[in-house]
């Protein structure tokens, strides 16, 4: 058992992401076959295109382009979180079918964490949970119950602090929405992590199509209304928003 960190890995994405956004777009409005409009765009930087399809808010040939990213380090906590985005895939690491009698790895929130009476007595209740787990294993074992049936109900005593591991892939619009969402202050603070980090690795590969991506207050009015977090200067001066 241990304290488990953040870790996101950009693993896949639509080849020349923008290239492919622009097809999209252009097809709408073309005479040409597909490989004459192929052609055409190849030939020419579409970065300019594909700035002015963002600025005009045409947001659906930007689903034509998707990422997928590996996350491990976070917390079940997190994760379902991150499951409430619908339009998206996951595969999860299973508690059933991955066994957790070796010692389960867990996150620690920050603000526990930075206390030493708080993290003594939040790691005390890990080693508790683990303690639970690997007897309610053994004595399902002595019952003849074995493997993913034993681990699937053993694992009702895992806190929500177990880490994960899980791979999700999004279309660029959900992402931006996303991004949206858990980028602000006011979400949990550990999806804000995670959030970032997707946010630095899809701007890398997609400069234009997230180059204004973040909280929704960065060219906007905070949308939280009486619930802002009251700090909108220092976000939009974080994510480089010149508004």
């Amino acid at each position: 058992m241990s304290e488990a960190k953040l870790k996101v890995i950009l693993l896949k994405h639509t080849p020349a992401p923008e290239e492919t956004v622009a097809m999209a777009a252009k097809l709408c409005y073309s005479h040409s076959d597909i490989e004459n409009l192929k052609g055409k765009i190849e030939a020419k930087d579409q970065l300019a295109f594909v700035e002015k399809l963002m600025k005009m808010g045409h947001m659906s040939p930007i689903e034509h382009a998707s990422f997928t990213f590996a996350v491990e380090g976070i917390s079940r906590a997190c994760s379902h979180q991150l499951v409430r985005h619908r339009l998206a895939s996951y595969s999860q690491q299973s508690q059933r079918y991955v066994s957790e009698e070796s010692g389960f790895d867990y996150i620690v929130p920050p603000i526990i964490g930075e206390d030493k009476e708080l993290k003594k007595l939040f790691i005390g209740l890990m080693n508790e949970a683990q303690m639970a787990y690997s007897q309610l294993v053994a004595k399902l074992n002595e019952k003849g119950v074995k493997g993913e049936s034993a681990n699937q109900d053993a694992r009702f005593v895992l806190p929500n602090a177990a880490e994960t591991k899980i791979i999700v892939t999004m279309n660029a619009r959900e992402l931006l929405h996303f991004f949206r969402q858990r980028c602000c202050n006011r979400a949990q603070w550990e999806i804000r992590r995670m959030a970032e980090e997707m946010l630095k690795l899809a701007k890398k590969t997609s400069p234009v199509i997230f180059q204004k991506a973040g909280p929704g207050c960065l060219y906007a009015p905070c949308p939280e209304g009486d619930y802002s977090c009251g700090k909108i200067k220092e976000v939009r001066k974080k994510y480089g928003s010149s508004k």
